[in-house]
């Protein structure tokens, strides 16, 4: 298709960082993949497709250049507690009205009302709107009747966003929640269900606004749906944060990229992992793909970069022998649902047996640094249920571990959050006191946002 100009087509790139060399009888294989896409426009899907070999009728509407290929929607939740104080409501309307002002022309949206049901409030009767001077006028007047009552079932809200979003025929499928409170008017297993219906249909960021919110409620949603989670902790923060959502989600081009990993007979897979910009576990959330081949979900993509890291055990070999690990592929599917999905690049990784004690235990900087961030994760989350269940030991030695491992990567940010919830003794060694008094909004904002790691220094 000679009308899609080469400069908008999102170019991707794959990087395998590892050590191949193995000592005898060694088995795993560890290797980061560096996945980055860059030089994308408004109308990069729609090249990507074409280079796929998609008719004209097989590219859904909204995928042709020039022409916006996203649609969101925003949910707000309207119940009985986001009146306390009146300002949280205040807040969460402008914050509705400064994403309805970030988004595109021609972009379709929609905004609901959460609270124990979903309501449209703009545009209304089951359908979505496009964006326009005249829309987003409208929807920003819409905004003003919100007021809060009622419980919360977010399952609700999440399977309304899905029935609009499903209307439009577009790559970039994108849904904002925001909640002040418990999912209390609900089971478990009713938020569960409706997150493992949207897994694949759309994206979703997520945000606790104040502290009356549950960190693995709103932190799960963003994990099933591969969007991002975080508190904001003063409701007059809500604006900014909303438009740089938004804005983030305006900059996506390419929705549906898998990571797909191939490997031969004998290679099991241990585990994949995004481990940047956060950690996120793929390894659960396979699905086949061909012989020994399985598909790895990554959301969308714009202009960026990730990491991932991917460990395999490999069948023993003698000195000298090598072998292809895994292949490593990006692939975006067919959108005629039939065809064979476009590989956009791919890697290798390999496993080379050597008597080199040197080669053989040197551990790879890039692999090195992410299993310390990916512990750093983890011992977070351990020290604060921890110190929640009063094991006030076992609390101080997780967080000192994490203090460690922060200063030690130089992830600045997560030591700046630590350093609200214990005494740091000495960083190098790990050695803290729990402080005595924490407010709560800095413990929540820790959990909130203990999965974000640093990238490895160049």
């Amino acid at each position: 298709m000679a009308n899609f100009a080469k400069s908008n087509v999102p170019q991707f790139s794959v990087d395998v960082y590892q050590n191949e060399y193995l000592p005898e009888g060694g088995r795993e294989v560890n290797a980061i993949v560096t996945v980055t896409s860059t030089g994308g426009g408004t109308s990069g899907a729609a090249a990507l497709l074409a280079g796929a070999g998609a008719s004209p009728a097989h590219i859904p509407t909204g995928q042709g250049l020039g022409v916006p290929s996203a649609a969101v929607v925003i949910m707000v939740d309207c119940s009985g507690s986001m009146e306390y104080p009146p300002t949280k409501m205040r807040n969460a309307r402008e914050a509705t009205a400064a994403a309805v002002d970030t988004l595109r022309d021609g972009v379709t949206f929609a905004v609901v009302s959460g609270t124990h049901q979903a309501k449209e409030v703009y545009p209304g009767n089951g359908r979505l709107a496009t964006a326009s001077q005249v829309t987003r006028a409208q929807a920003k007047e819409a905004l003003y009747k919100l007021s809060a009552g009622g419980g919360t079932a977010i399952s609700t809200w999440l399977r309304l966003a899905d029935h609009l979003l499903a209307q439009a025929e577009v790559p970039i499928r994108h849904g904002i929640l925001l909640t002040d409170g418990r999912n209390e008017h609900e089971s478990p297993k009713h938020l569960q269900n409706a997150l493992e219906a949207c897994a694949g249909r759309f994206t979703c960021d997520a945000r606790g606004v104040g502290t009356d919110w549950e960190v693995k409620e709103v932190t799960g949603i963003a994990s099933a749906l591969l969007g991002t989670a975080d508190i904001v902790a003063d409701p007059s923060g809500l604006a900014a944060d909303f438009t740089q959502m938004m804005e983030n989600a305006m900059g996506k081009e390419v929705a549906d990229v898998a990571l797909r990993l191939w490997t031969p007979v004998g290679v099991e897979i241990k585990f994949v992992k995004q481990v940047a910009p956060a950690v996120e576990d793929l390894t659960g959330r396979r699905t086949e793909a061909g012989p020994r081949s399985g598909d790895y979900p990554t959301g969308s993509w714009g202009d960026e970069s990730r990491d991932y890291h991917v460990c395999v055990r490999v069948p023993e070999a003698g000195i000298g022998q090598e072998m292809l690990a895994a292949r490593v592929s990006l692939v975006l599917p067919d959108p005629s649902g039939g065809g064979t999905p476009q590989t956009l690049s791919q890697g290798l990784v390999r496993a080379v047996w050597t008597d080199d004690m040197v080669a053989s235990t040197s551990i790879n900087p890039q692999v090195a640094h992410y299993t310390g961030q990916a512990e750093l994760a983890q011992v977070i989350q351990q020290g604060l249920d921890a110190r929640k269940s009063g094991d006030f030991d076992g609390a101080t030695a997780k967080l000192g571990r994490a203090v460690q491992l922060a200063a030690a990567s130089g992830n600045t940010d997560t030591a700046k959050l630590l350093s609200k919830v214990v005494d740091v003794v000495d960083a190098t060694t790990g050695t803290v006191r729990l402080k005595a008094k924490v407010a709560e909004a800095d413990e929540m904002t820790l959990e909130t946002r203990s999965t974000k790691t640093v990238r490895v220094k160049k």
